[in-house]
């Protein structure tokens, strides 16, 4: 797993929300920012995805093949979600499944051909842990150690689920980056940095001066979101 790093101010920025197993909103998405670019070019693009690949969708193994081959018409960076570090929990330690079954782990586990009658009763979690490990290409063990904790972009920091008031934003630990929600959601604080974060899924994109929530909630609301920024200028994709 890359540690946080920092990278000029591309002219434009995109930056998608958790996908959480949804590769029909994906390759929409992918194809909505082609048609963006299309029709008003721009050099030095850059698409980010905040995390949350996989869990509660149908189609977890296909969205980490795709985004493994970058689907995207621009360089991406793909970042670390809470829901990636409940993966990686599981495979080193298999009685986390007791607890990542209840958040979509049983969905991640089907997806890729990994029985999960036992799991569901809460038995024998180091077969299916095990079996997982098996199963997943070496391309999708690459792309899930690649991932990153959170970017500098210019004036933009982004991470999947925010930052802690008060703290550097190159001091945040790991579990705030991927866990966060109640302080750093009230917070009216100047981070230094305007935040672009997923995690808390919400009806529209929430836009504030100190953040930006792109988590439009896919898994539930069948709505995939982008923000896609130009210097100040805010404005947004929806995968649908």
């Amino acid at each position: 797993m890359n540690s946080a790093s920092v990278l000029p101010e591309p002219r434009r920025l995109y930056a998608i929300g958790d996908i959480h197993g949804h590769l029909d909103l994906l390759d929409r998405m992918a194809g909505l920012i082609a048609r963006d670019l299309a029709g008003v070019p721009a050099e030095e693009c850059l698409t980010v995805t905040l995390g949350d690949y996989i869990d509660r969708g149908p189609a977890s193994r296909g969205v980490v093949e795709r985004l493994s081959r970058n689907p995207f018409p621009t360089p991406l960076i793909a970042l670390r979600g809470n829901h990636e570090a409940l993966l990686d929990a599981f495979l080193a330690d298999p009685e986390t499944g007791g607890h990542w079954r209840h958040y979509g782990g049983l969905e991640t586990l089907h997806s890729y051909g990994v029985d999960v009658g036992h799991v569901m009763m809460g038995r024998y979690y180091d077969a299916a842990s095990e079996a997982l490990a098996a199963a997943l290409p070496p391309s999708h063990v690459q792309f899930l150690a690649s991932l990153r904790t959170s970017v500098t972009v210019g004036r933009y920091f982004l991470c999947h689920a925010g930052v802690r008031p008060g703290v550097p934003l190159d001091r945040q630990s790991e579990e705030d980056l991927l866990w966060i929600r109640d302080e750093f959601l009230a917070s009216r604080a100047d981070f230094g940095k305007r935040v672009i974060h997923g995690h808390t899924p919400a009806a529209e994109p929430e836009v504030r001066p100190n953040r930006i929530n792109v988590d439009t909630g896919a898994f539930m609301t069948g709505r995939l979101t982008c923000v896609v920024l130009e210097g100040e200028r805010v404005r947004f994709l929806t995968a649908c």
